[in-house]
């Protein structure tokens, strides 16, 4: 079952794996990728209501 996974759900794995790895200046795109492939996002997120 695919459940879709919020803007939130990314930027808050991202912001974690961003400090975990010691906050390094001029990488968030890296990160919010990351993100994205753990998360399993397919290229688009849920919408919020």
């Amino acid at each position: 079952m695919d459940v879709p996974v919020s803007e939130e759900q990314v930027r808050t794995l991202a912001f974690y794996l961003w400090e975990k790895e010691g906050s390094p200046d001029g990488r968030s795109q890296e990160y919010w990728e990351k993100a994205r492939q753990q998360l399993g996002a397919d290229g688009s997120l849920a919408e919020l209501d």
